[in-house]
């Protein structure tokens, strides 16, 4: 029975809740007026893979709230890893002081400062993962990434930019380290860097490790740009000339995509590791980039990837200077919006592929092998598109953390960074088809990203209107609705392919950068609708295909192919042998413990997306993957 006091229990819960949320000062364009605050952190602690902290902090006496970084730029949503936050005690002369957290905002910490206290030491320690089910994991016994945004705490009450930190690092003996950040000094294992604002100390990643290589890719550069590269043995750092040649010319043809650059100077950011997680996050002036333990030695028979740096520093540009005004937010605990993720990603999507083929980080067959498969996605691999849009799909930063999904082809996620890539390649097309190939979307690049050259301490941020005018001041047409259409799901944008000259089609055998990727193996995704691991285990299967119809769901394992235990080529072997005829495909399945006889009537043969020129059409294809001159 509802008790009779509930809604006025209720009402007090609630009243008590928002007083104490309003506690938390609401962000002001002011300085934080008692100074720079000091952050220390301890690094040395690989075994457990803790980091220790220790900030000081001048105050004034009187309230006194602390935030830890919640709405992480980047992320697109609230991410802040807080309940890696372990340890946490405050001081002052030696006292200790008592804090609670805010029961409405639990990224707040409130703190009363007594009367003759200046400063205050905040200690605790940031708990990294020791296992990838706990979260990314970023220390190993060779290698470790500092996100600063995980390990400081800050002043409620003012803008980011308005306040100081003087950070500092002790490493592991004899490691070296790569980041934006400038060195101020260094004493034994410990740097010391520059005083910077909030802001940009939060986006200044650090990549340190046992084995590090900086390499200079602009030694005839007005502003330095670096790739340094941390590896769990040192013989992946070992280079040839070829490798280097392609990562400056990945540099140059950014440059002359854009015609100014953001930064001061650059640093790619690079790990190549089995132990530490893999990662892509973009910065002002640098971005964290993953790759596995042979991205150097493997280089000739991998060259089918490649688009993470350029994707990466594309956002120097789109994104980070130039910044989606509803993500232009004061500080790091105010909310951020989405709803231009398709400019934000979609176009650096673009953007970064273009760049990898005009670099040869992919090569121009390969550049067109990897657009097939995204032009087959979302032509036939994307079945939710019937009841979302891409707009919509804006908001899973937020929705779903990027937690795996049962039926992703039918529940989307984020498919505004390839769906967008589609979007722009139909509108530079159009452009160019236009202009008779006297513009094209590089001319937006350049006007819309590229201007103010050498600025980067402020964002200039963009509406949906200004990316309208900013298109129609290169080539005028109805840019809006254009845009509109396609984002809002009112016009499919799959097709957007052929204005480029090409189509899609299906062959019998995966192309090369599929193959080249390791895409193929138990790859039956446009033919039965399913992809499988190596062991059998299912893991997509396409809404309304065959396979689905047939009651094969995501997570069952196939067991056995016609009466043949499991392999991809057992299962390829057998859509081979049904194409054309009648009798179905049949597969023992296990779901749990129970084991069914499944029967698939598919007759349609193997299917692998290519693309092929259309006789009679200019190819626009070709001169957007070719290297600017």
């Amino acid at each position: 029975m509802k008790h009779p006091l509930c809604p006025l229990v209720a009402a007090i819960a609630f009243a008590f809740a928002a007083s104490a949320h309003a506690q938390v000062p609401e962000p002001r364009d002011v300085p934080y007026a008692p100074g720079p605050i000091t952050v220390e952190v301890d690094a040395t602690n690989l075994g457990q893979r803790i980091m220790r902290v220790r900030e000081t902090i001048p105050v004034a006496p009187g309230k006194l709230t602390l935030l830890y970084p919640e709405w992480l730029p980047g992320n697109h949503a609230p991410r802040g890893p807080i309940d890696k936050l372990a340890g946490i005690q405050f001081s002052a002369g030696g006292q200790k002081l008592a804090w609670k957290r805010d029961p409405a905002d639990v990224y707040a910490f409130h703190l009363e400062i007594p009367q003759g206290v200046s400063s205050i030491t905040a200690d605790y320690h940031y708990l990294t993962p020791t296992d990838s089910s706990q979260g990314r994991v970023v220390m190993t016994p060779s290698m470790l990434n500092l996100q600063w945004n995980a390990v400081l705490l800050y002043p409620a009450g003012h803008y980011g930019q308005q306040i100081e930190f003087r950070p500092s690092v002790k490493y592991p003996s004899g490691w070296q380290a790569g980041t934006a950040l400038d060195v101020q000094s260094k004493n034994g294992d410990t740097i010391v860097y520059k005083p910077v604002a909030l802001d940009i100390l939060a986006d200044s990643p650090v990549y340190a490790g046992r084995y590090f290589k900086q390499i200079d890719l602009t030694p005839a550069g007005k502003r330095p740009v670096r790739l340094n590269v941390v590896a769990d043995d040192p013989k992946q750092l070992e280079t040839k000339p070829e490798h280097i040649a392609q990562h400056k010319v990945l540099v140059e043809q950014a440059l002359k995509l854009f015609g100014s650059e953001h930064y001061d100077h650059y640093d790619f950011l690079l790990s190549l590791s089995d132990q530490m997680a893999g990662n892509g996050l973009e910065h002002q002036r640098s971005s964290e980039n993953g790759e596995d333990v042979g991205y150097f030695k493997d280089w000739k028979e991998k060259e089918g990837g490649g688009d993470l740096l350029p994707h990466e520093m594309t956002h120097s540009w789109n994104g980070k200077y130039r910044r989606p005004a509803d993500q232009f937010v004061p500080n790091l605990n105010t909310k951020l919006e989405d709803s231009l993720l398709w400019v934000y990603e979609g176009q650096t999507q673009y953007w970064g592929n273009v760049l990898a083929a005009r670099s040869k980080l992919r090569p121009m067959d390969r550049s067109r092998d990897t657009l097939a498969m995204v032009v087959a996605t979302y032509q036939d691999n994307r079945p939710g598109l019937a009841w979302r849009n891409v707009l919509d799909t804006t908001n899973d930063p937020i929705i779903s953390a990027r937690r795996p999904k049962p039926y992703r082809n039918y529940q989307l996620s984020e498919d505004y960074y390839s769906a967008g890539q589609l979007i722009w390649l139909g509108a530079d097309a159009l452009i160019r088809e236009e202009t008779g190939g006297k513009k094209s979307l590089d001319d937006f690049a350049r006007t819309f990203f590229g201007v103010n050259d050498g600025q980067w301490e402020v964002p200039a941020p963009y509406t949906f209107d200004d990316v309208v005018a900013a298109l129609n001041a290169v080539h005028p047409h109805d840019w809006k609705t254009y845009l509109s259409d396609r984002i809002e799901g009112r016009v499919p944008f799959a097709s957007s392919i052929e204005s480029t000259g090409w189509r899609l089609v299906y062959k019998d055998e995966p192309n090369v950068a599929a193959k080249a990727g390791k895409r193929t193996d138990g790859d039956f995704v446009y033919s039965l609708g399913l992809s499988l691991s190596k062991d059998g285990k299912v893991g997509d299967t396409r809404w309304d295909s065959p396979a689905f119809n047939a009651g094969i769901g995501t997570g069952m394992t196939v067991v056995a192919v016609n009466d043949v235990e499991y392999s991809s080529d057992a299962l390829a072997e057998a859509v081979r042998g049904a194409k054309g005829g009648k009798t179905p495909i049949r597969l023992l399945v296990k779901d749990f413990n129970r084991y069914r006889d499944i029967s698939i009537d598919y007759h349609g043969g193997l299917r692998y997306p290519a693309l092929e020129r259309i006789e009679g059409k200019r190819d626009w294809l070709t001169p957007i993957f070719t290297a600017r001159k």
